[in-house]
């Protein structure tokens, strides 16, 4: 249970188009009385399919969700929207987010990701300085990073909130940019923020550019399943909703200023998440089986991090949060998802 102070009633969520953010408007949809509003710019991973569904499903009025298309790198629109919006809390997890991408395209990293969160931090400002005193009290920005920010490990130790920032890519770099500029404009402005890195997360509705929903696609469609380098990179992997109760437990109980790293605690190789990944479908459709024969060996790409790994210590001590979804349920829900919805694998041609 999440108990959110009494001026809190209309809530942001900016990328609610996308994976997480798209699974963090439905828990609030679902578990909250707030004014929800999504601002999205709806590019090629959005899709809110899933809101409008569960918006029908729970008959939930429509005055309690507002959708607007807003691309936070427009300075003009994103104080317009702010304006129109008057939130009492913003989650931002509006964000470029493919590795892959940012290595093709940086300039829409640099223009999403630092920019847009430069314009959405500055409109903020006047915002928050002209709420009446509860409102402003309670008034929290929860800007939702990466454990990417911080680099690469080597075979031992874990990613903290002390560790320093390394990135290695375009997108890491410009994540932990983003990171930087809402913890200076807490420190210079007074702005209520709290920054959030975590893990690789996984679940339904994930875009199928990913390695979860892709290694699903391309099994079930006969087509190689790529693997970097030798397939030993770690990562540290999360269920979306296990993410989406710690957000909630930071924004509630938060101390400002702060940042809480989140995992899930289970590392895996990249290859070992494919071979769990192809056994569960030997058993699910026999008679293609094995589905690893389907495994292609390709050259690493470049900034490819060897391995993450986070130390929950401080979210678990301070807030009490702690994963409680068990890995291998999780990923075999998230597949029979996938199964029993192909459509939104084949969203895009790979």
């Amino acid at each position: 249970m999440y108990i959110f102070p009494e001026s809190i009633n209309r809530i942001l969520v900016t990328g609610g188009g996308g994976f997480i953010g798209g699974a963090l408007v439905r828990r609030l949809l679902k578990e909250t009385k707030f004014k929800i509003f999504n601002i999205d710019k709806l590019n090629y991973v959005s899709n809110l399919s899933g809101i409008n569904q569960e918006i029908k499903d729970l008959n939930i009025p429509s005055e309690r969700y507002q959708f607007l298309k807003v691309d936070i790198s427009d300075y003009d629109l994103t104080k317009k929207s702010i304006k129109i919006i008057d939130p009492d809390l913003v989650f931002h997890l509006a964000a470029e987010s493919h590795v892959d991408k940012s290595i093709e395209m940086p300039e829409l990293f640099i223009k999403s990701n630092i920019v847009g969160t430069f314009n959405l931090l500055t409109s903020l400002i006047p915002h928050w300085e002209r709420l009446p005193t509860s409102r402003k009290k309670n008034f929290r920005f929860v800007h939702i990073s990466t454990d990417e920010v911080f680099g690469s490990l080597g075979p031992k130790g874990f990613f903290s909130e002390k560790s320093p920032y390394d990135p290695r890519s375009p997108y890491s770099a410009s994540k932990a940019s983003s990171d930087h500029l809402v913890r200076s404009w807490h420190h210079t402005y007074g702005l209520p923020t709290l920054i959030t890195n975590s893990s690789n997360n996984f679940g339904p509705w994930q875009f199928p550019e990913k390695l979860i929903p892709v290694t699903i696609k391309n099994a079930i469609s006969n087509k190689p399943i790529s693997v970097y380098g030798d397939g030993g990179n770690i990562r540290d992997w999360i269920y979306v909703e296990d993410h989406i109760d710690a957000l909630l437990t930071v924004a509630t109980k938060g101390s400002v200023g702060n940042s809480y790293c989140i995992g899930g605690g289970k590392q895996k190789t990249n290859l070992e998440v494919i071979d769990i990944i192809c056994d569960y479908l030997d058993s699910y459709n026999q008679q293609n089986a094995p589905h690893e024969r389907f495994k292609v060996f390709t050259k690493d790409r470049l900034g490819h991090d060897r391995r993450y790994a986070i130390d929950n210590k401080k979210i678990l001590e301070k807030l009490s949060w702690s994963p409680k979804y068990d890995f291998k349920d999780s990923l075999f829900k998230t597949i029979k998802w996938y199964l029993q919805n192909r459509d939104f694998l084949n969203i895009i041609n790979n």
